[in-house]
């Protein structure tokens, strides 16, 4: 049976320690953070949901414990939020507040909180995410999927009491805030949150696990003094979207240690994991947690679309049940809407989005993700975009966005055509300055300018 999601929080047994959380340099205890999270839960209590000003600050996590402890779904607001996004999560969650701004945050409040344990069932998070048309809808994430998804990376990753984690990512996504949070929280591991990931910070936090996005691990084998400065790390970990492969070799080379991949959704958490003690392997994601299962749908040369089911997934879309329902199958498992592959001995590779990643073109299904890491292997080329575009004899033609220093399209397409299959191949290479990218540092194909 899964512990309650806080049980490590309060457990006599956790060493605690005066630092046990730090975040963008502020430091408490344990038994503070427990005290000051049990004055707001003494407060909202009863509340339908509250809202979260997450920042990376103590009083966020504060904040979000003591709502956890009263039973309170949790709705976390990016602190750049604009107007219409903002009003729109507000009203569409029920919000009753903002903790953080109606409702200030005390980290010197005490209050011991008594009240019962909710059900594992019951809501931790009302998570908004976005889909390719409409307003962004809130992801309900049960407190037990919480539970189960951090024990199974616990188990993957080796995760104990003994880490220290050390990251710098946002505390609205699932990524910073349930990992990057209550992963430490769960685990009992001293947490360091840099405030920002540079890589000056993750140099100088000595930890023994990182988390980072590829943005991060790029910036950081840019700078080898701070990429060496991790070698003492036991695992980095990357995730929210593909590393490419030169910045897996570029981490291996200055760090000595081959990162931690590992995939998942909002609406899943983390489903598939390299494991600390497993192949590690540039490009793919591991195997499926504990008590998850996979399967591909519409295999066509080994690519589908992934599919999943087990205890880490969310109940559903709040007050949109027809959303939920073209989420699923019939029998019950969740279409993710990524394109993968699932090797021999159950290593995944994921290879785009359904809808802008998989390009059909000439009669072949080409995952976008295959051609940008071979783009990206280039030493001339820093960033990569690959999309299918409409094409009146292919049906889709090849088409890459590149940020690139002294090469040609010329160059690069027959780069790309000796190291994959020619069909592969991009038939147009655009040249920018930058890819468009969201807060966690994926590329925001639909923003690339028209050819």
């Amino acid at each position: 049976m899964t512990p309650p999601l806080l049980t490590a929080l309060s457990a006599p047994a956790t060493a605690d320690r005066p630092d046990a959380l730090t975040i963008a340099g502020r430091s408490c205890s344990r038994e503070e953070l427990l005290g000051a999270a049990g004055a707001v839960a003494s407060r909202i209590a009863g509340a339908d949901s509250v809202a979260v000003r997450a920042e990376p600050a103590l009083e966020t996590v504060v904040a979000v414990v003591g709502a956890l402890l009263a039973g309170v779904p949790v709705v976390p607001l990016p602190p750049d939020a604009g107007p219409a996004e903002r009003d729109h999560v507000l009203r569409d969650s029920g919000a009753s507040l903002v903790l953080g701004e109606d409702e200030p945050v005390d980290l010197r409040a005490r209050a011991a909180w008594s009240g019962p344990e909710p059900d594992p069932k019951a809501t931790a998070f009302v998570l908004y995410t976005s889909g390719t048309t409409g307003a962004p809808k809130g992801a309900l994430i049960p407190r037990g999927a919480i539970a189960a998804g951090l024990d199974g990376l616990a188990e993957a990753w080796q995760w104990t009491a003994e880490d220290t984690l050390v990251h710098g990512l946002p505390l609205f996504h699932v990524h910073g805030l349930v990992l990057g949070v209550l992963g430490a929280l769960r685990t009992g591991c001293r947490l360091v949150h840099t405030g920002r990931p540079t890589p000056q910070a993750y140099a100088a936090a000595g930890g023994s696990l990182y988390f980072g996005v590829p943005t991060v691990w790029s910036r950081v084998v840019r700078e080898p003094s701070a990429a060496r400065a991790l070698a003492g790390a036991r695992l980095l970990v990357s995730g929210s979207a593909a590393l490419p492969a030169p910045v897996f070799r570029d981490l291996e080379a200055l760090t000595g240690a081959r990162p931690v991949e590992r995939y998942g959704m909002t609406e899943t958490l983390i489903t598939v994991s390299a494991r600390a003690d497993g192949e590690r392997r540039p490009g793919a994601v591991g195997v499926p947690l504990p008590g998850v299962r996979t399967r591909l749908a519409a295999v066509s040369g080994g690519i589908g679309e992934l599919e999943v089911t087990g205890p880490t997934l969310f109940t559903g879309y709040l007050g949109r049940p027809e959303a939920t329902a073209a989420a699923h199958t019939d029998d019950g498992w969740f279409r993710t809407g990524d394109i993968a592959t699932i090797e021999e001995d159950g290593t995944h590779r994921i290879v785009g989005r359904a809808s802008t990643d998989l390009i059909k073109s000439g009669g072949y299904r080409i995952g976008a993700g295959e051609v940008e890491n071979a783009l990206l292997d280039h030493p001339a080329v820093s960033e990569a975009a690959v999309v299918g575009v409409p094409h009146d004899d292919l049906g889709q033609e090849i088409v890459a966005y590149v940020v690139a220093d002294g090469v040609g399209e010329r160059e690069l397409i027959d780069f790309v055509a000796s190291h994959l299959s020619v069909h592969k191949r991009p038939r147009r290479i655009r040249f920018l300055d930058a890819l468009p990218r969201n807060a966690m540092g994926k590329p925001q194909k639909k923003l690339l300018p028209p050819l």
